[in-house]
């Protein structure tokens, strides 16, 4: 499998409705990030599909997004993550849950 297949089928990408949700702000602030083209995205049907890492990216330019996406969006959720890999893991290894 060649290197550009294996990066599409990685990429995941989300609508402007999950993209509010997971960042914990309104669709019109989305859509605003699109206008001003702060986000890369495709159109599928008439819908705009949001490149999920550039989506990570502008959260993480102003501070007040920031904030928002911490305590409203994904960020809230962090401390309930599961991750085996240590090297990937927010928490340090004294705070590891046991599966």
């Amino acid at each position: 499998m060649s290197e550009l297949t294996q990066n599409k089928e990685q990429l995941v990408r989300v609508t402007v409705s999950e993209a509010a949700r997971l960042f914990g702000v309104n669709p019109r602030t989305i859509r605003r990030a699109i206008t001003a083209q702060e986000l890369r995205y495709i159109v599928v049907r008439n819908r705009y599909k949001i490149s999920f890492p550039s989506l990570v990216a502008w959260s993480q330019g102003q501070a007040k997004l920031r904030r928002k996406r911490d305590e409203q969006g994904i960020g809230q959720w962090i401390d309930q993550w599961r991750m085996r890999n240590l090297k990937y893991s927010p928490r340090t290894p004294e705070t590891k849950i046991s599966p």
